[in-house]
């Protein structure tokens, strides 16, 4: 059954390295938003709910609910929490909500909430934007705030993290697949459901859009938004390679940086695979297309599921430097 919330919750959606952990970290410093680390709920468990069997015997909705309790990348978000009953807290409170995903989902957010002192939660994961029908189905008044970042800078910033696509053609693919899943809701949701920013824009001009932000969720503006780096999930994410940009004020020096991390081919590769979607949101001087063979497709896939198969063996899933 679907979950109607009073106090509306937020989804910051996007694709990965464009800008998505910064929106969280930003929304959370609202005196009346509680936004936790990411979750991957969606990604993790909506696509399976199936096989936890009927979700109104008490003993199928409590696997789901522990394993969503105690599988967080960041144990229990940080809060002060009994870990011996944490799952069975959980259970309680989805059962009472709805015996459901959604109503164990609601449950693990509205504890955060309340740990943090704030009405209202939000919550981003970045692949969330291909689960937009089961979140509608789950939350119907849910709003959403999609962030894009050129996927030049987006692929060259993949390619130099310790985790995502290992080269060119994979990373526009999942660039070019991420916008494509939210066209149909881009062009269909209604004003007060979709808010959309371009990442170059947004670190331009932050206040600006935070402020248009705030319009679009009916919260006033606060300047303590803008101190997020200050937070101890931006501090945290500070002292790591890949998000080191959140330990300090927002910046407009990624701007552009496939110019040095990306060689002619691989821009060429890139407008190939992504240059219609690339054009369509207003992004110029498109490389002349690189057109790969069939071969070098499946070269490129192979290579990528490789990589990946052997970094999940690292402690945290992924090359830990």
């Amino acid at each position: 059954m679907p979950i109607n919330l009073e106090q509306r919750p937020i989804f910051v959606i996007g694709g990965e390295r464009s800008g998505t952990t910064l929106i969280m970290s930003i929304l959370g410093c609202h005196p009346n938003i509680a936004v936790p680390e990411v979750a991957w709920y969606y990604p993790r468990f909506r696509p399976y709910i199936h096989t936890y069997g009927d979700l109104s015997d008490i003993e199928n909705l409590g696997t789901l609910c522990e394993e969503m309790a105690y599988g967080l990348k960041t144990p229990f978000w940080d809060m002060d929490v009994n870990p011996a009953t944490f799952g069975q807290e959980i259970t309680e409170a989805a059962r009472e909500k709805e015996s459901s995903f959604a109503g164990a989902y609601c449950a693990m957010l509205d504890r955060f909430a309340r740990e943090m002192g704030k009405p209202r939660w939000g919550e981003k994961t970045p692949y969330n934007m291909f689960y937009m029908k089961e979140i509608l189905e789950d939350f119907p008044n849910a709003q959403f705030i999609f962030i894009t970042r050129d996927g030049r800078d987006a692929s060259a910033d993949y390619l130099e993290s310790s985790f995502g696509p290992t080269n060119i053609y994979c990373a526009a693919k999942l660039w070019n697949m991420g916008q494509d899943a939210v066209k149909p809701f881009r062009e269909s949701l209604p004003a007060d459901q979709w808010y959309e920013v371009l990442y170059e824009d947004f670190v331009t001009e932050p206040e600006k859009y935070l402020r248009d932000i705030c319009s679009y969720i009916n919260e006033e503006y606060t300047d303590e938004l803008l101190n997020f780096h200050q937070t101890k999930i931006a501090q945290r994410r500070g002292q790591t390679k890949d998000h080191a940009p959140l330990g300090s004020p927002v910046s407009d020096k990624y701007v552009g940086i496939y110019k040095n991390l990306l060689s002619k081919r691989d821009q060429g590769i890139f407008a190939w695979v992504a240059g219609e979607n690339a054009a369509e949101l207003g992004y110029k001087d498109l490389a002349e297309k690189e057109i790969l063979s069939d071969f070098q497709i499946k070269y490129y896939e192979e290579l990528d599921g490789r990589y990946r198969a052997v970094t999940l063996e690292a402690p945290e899933g992924h090359l830990v430097i």
